[in-house]
């Protein structure tokens, strides 16, 4: 350190808590988890090692196939929607101008501030079979709604639906993008004559590949995630919850339940660490395919 200059060594002194932070509240229990999945470990007595037993416990598990299975296809649903939905929010930001532009985009934004407890119950509400809003909607149209929250052939959909709820985030970043697009090239294709369809496709998608890539990404990590809202909407109530089994049952659902329902840390880890590393893996096939999808106007430039 002494031989650092100071302004390098105050920098260091500035980063120590965020390090701090780093090693205690994430990377040691990382490793701790890691250690723990390969041990039988009920938080009251002394963890025993197991060796690869909670891992080869995943692959006979029934429930596990079906928590990934309902993650699996609710994060196929989400991704895709609640990107079309988002940028369809985007480019109608994108028209407007003047003083209602800053206000239209708070107004936007403001469900990616409602706590996520707080969206699973109103949702509850919302997609009651009886007496919510959504069937009341449908039932002006002549369509009898399903019951979104105790029909298991419908409990999945009602979770995506709830899902687009909380597109603000990917809104802005989407519209950020789209502010960033350069008008002459729009205006370039609309002499060479072509459409609005033509020029989405041609100008406006190239230019916010990298942000529709930096979406996806994201998107999918939430997806695979999915803990709060569900927990919220399909887990307090035990009886009502054998009437549909685990049709709402997500991963990350079923970790926590081994964790602190019933008390297998070592399995809950076990669990932990495969979502990671599935995490990963798909992360990593999405950088390596988005590299070759994705125009970034900086490398274009310096090629």
């Amino acid at each position: 350190m002494r031989r650092l200059r100071p302004e390098t060594r105050w920098a260091y002194v500035f980063l120590l808590p965020w390090l701090i932070g780093l090693v205690v509240f994430q990377a040691g229990p990382m490793l701790a988890s890691l250690v723990l999945s390969f041990t039988r470990y009920d938080l009251i007595g002394a963890p025993e090692f197991a060796g690869t037993a909670n891992y080869a416990r995943m692959l006979e598990d029934p429930r596990v196939s079906r928590a990934i299975g309902n993650t699996v296809v609710y994060t196929l649903l989400h991704v895709p929607l609640a990107i079309a939905f988002a940028l369809a929010l985007a480019l109608v930001l994108n028209r407007v101008t003047g003083r209602a532009a800053g206000a239209f985009r708070t107004i936007f934004y403001l469900p990616s501030m409602t706590p996520y407890v707080a969206v699973g119950v109103l949702f509850l509400f919302l997609l009651n079979g009886q007496a919510g809003m959504v069937n009341q909607f449908l039932a002006l149209f002549g369509i009898e709604g399903p019951q979104w929250t105790t029909d298991p052939d419908w409990i999945l959909m009602g979770i995506v639906l709830m899902s687009l709820w909380n597109l603000g985030s990917t809104t802005i970043i989407l519209f950020a993008a789209l502010r960033n697009v350069p008008r002459e090239l729009s205006e370039a294709a609309m002499i060479d004559g072509a459409g609005t369809w033509q020029r989405f496709r041609a100008v406006t998608l190239p230019m916010i590949s990298s942000a529709l890539f930096f979406v996806v990404i994201i998107n999918t990590i939430a997806s695979l995630q999915m803990f709060d809202q569900v927990y919220t909407m399909f887990f307090g109530n035990q009886v009502a919850q054998q009437s549909y089994g685990d049709a709402a049952l997500f991963y990350v659902v079923y970790l926590f339940q081994q964790a602190f329902q019933f008390l297998h840390m070592g399995y809950a880890s076990a669990l932990a660490w495969v979502l990671f590393l599935v995490i990963a893996a798909i992360t990593l096939v999405q950088v390596k395919v988005g590299n070759r999808l994705v125009y970034y106007e900086a490398e274009e430039h310096a090629g």
